[in-house]
């Protein structure tokens, strides 16, 4: 397979990375011998092995594409069970939104060995969730979700995600050091450290609950100056009557009413009056809460870590289908999944734009000729219509002629006659 060959040639400059996974749908169906379709849903979504309409390599490019609208899509694979404890862990793959995708996800999620890949669906516990997902102008985010002690976890920054129709590199780095690192297109976008980004322990501190702030703390920065007054001219009504406002001449003050005139805003309206604001002599600065040691916080030096990880699995819901998942590896080696993304994506990447552009040029030839087309057939027509008109006057003259003429025939008597 392609991805053994790849492997083999960047261990040349790489020093034994462990590949727990790799895929990259290069023996045609062959996939489907390691690739396991959920039946959880009774109608889901078939996932189909294609490049797209457009690419960069017709062969490399292939991957799993969804194939209908509106559908939960569920497809899972097996790999040897390992654990990433002591060890950094790499997941990367690639993504391609060629339908300009309006709302669904573009995500994989890595499980336990206790997956049933037949029953996959969206409850079904994982360890991580990691990828984009998109569903209107609000969320167009990257999801980082580790499950811990039972629960998903989400992180706390916004990282967004690309949002165009072209293939997209996406890895998730973790560290034994509990720290991360997000990348889109082998370029970092987010990193940081797992227990300030996401809740997985209490805080270590908290408010002290025997702490009150001291009676007579003034905490305001400036108070109303007790010397300023009101001007006397300052109180005037919101709204007036309109002095341009006339009474309509048809109006029946017995049968209408009184007249009045419509209200407008009074130009020369002030609002409430309020005293101006001077220094607080009496200010002390904002009350700070003490804080304590949290007496229920427990470190956890091992948040990165999982002692089963088993199989990588596709479980989304589109609403336009499309998007195209390949070039899957879950590595150990951040190095080696650089170069592997290079190999792979990067060197389809500009390929594929180039394809899409020249698509879309000829496109843009196609719609000018159509349209050139239908003007001169709208012209076309249009002369047609006035030819037609013409004629119409010209043979509408040519009876008034005919008419005249047998008239001036009976007008005139014949020889005979006379």
């Amino acid at each position: 397979m392609r991805s053994l060959a790849l492997f083999l040639l960047l261990g040349i400059a790489y020093a034994d990375p462990t590949i727990y996974f790799s895929e990259e749908f290069d023996d045609g169906d062959g996939y489907l011998n390691r690739w396991f379709t959920s039946k959880h849903n009774s109608e889901p979504g078939v996932f189909r092995l294609t490049a797209g309409s457009f690419y960069g390599d017709a062969e490399k490019d292939k991957g799993l594409q969804t194939s209908q609208d509106a559908r939960f899509y569920g497809i899972s694979a097996k790999f040897d069970k390992f654990s990433n404890e002591g060890k950094t862990l790499v997941v990367q793959f690639t993504v391609k939104h060629e339908q300009s995708i309006d709302c669904g996800g573009g995500y994989v999620k890595l499980f336990s060995s206790d997956l049933d890949h037949t029953d996959m669906h969206g409850d079904t516990p994982y360890n991580i969730m990691f990828g984009p997902d998109i569903c209107g102008p609000g969320t167009k985010k990257v999801h980082v979700i580790f499950n811990y002690k039972g629960k998903n976890l989400l992180v706390k920054k916004d990282i967004r995600c690309s949002d165009d129709i072209y293939t997209h590199l996406y890895t998730l780095i973790v560290k034994p050091d509990n720290t991360y690192e997000v990348k889109i297109d082998n370029e970092k976008v987010e990193s940081g450290n797992l227990e300030d980004d996401w809740d997985f322990l209490l805080s270590k501190k908290i408010p002290d609950p025997n702490a009150k702030k001291p009676e007579g703390w003034d905490d305001r920065e400036e108070i109303d100056d007790t010397t300023d007054t009101k001007p006397e001219d300052w109180d005037k009504p919101e709204h007036i009557p309109d002095p341009e406002a006339k009474k309509p001449d048809d109006w029946d003050d017995e049968m209408d009413g009184e007249w009045e005139p419509p209200m407008i805003d009074n130009p020369d309206y002030k609002g409430e009056w309020k005293p101006k604001q001077i220094s607080n002599p009496a200010y002390k600065g904002k009350w700070v809460h003490p804080e304590i040691d949290n007496p229920e916080y427990v470190p956890d030096d091992k948040l990165y870590s999982y002692s089963d990880f088993a199989a990588i699995g596709i479980d989304v819901w589109q609403v336009k289908s499309g998007t195209i998942f390949d070039n899957f590896i879950i590595t150990d080696d951040v190095d080696y999944a650089a170069k592997y993304g290079k190999e792979t994506w990067g060197k389809t990447k500009d390929p594929e734009k180039k394809m899409k552009d020249a698509q879309d040029e000829e496109e843009r030839k196609i719609r000018e000729e159509e349209e050139k087309k239908r003007r001169e057939e709208d012209d076309a027509a249009a002369k047609e219509d006035d030819e037609d008109d013409h004629g119409h006057e010209h043979d509408h003259e040519h009876d008034h002629d005919h008419e005249h003429y047998h008239e001036h025939d009976e007008a005139v008597p014949d020889k005979d006659e006379l």
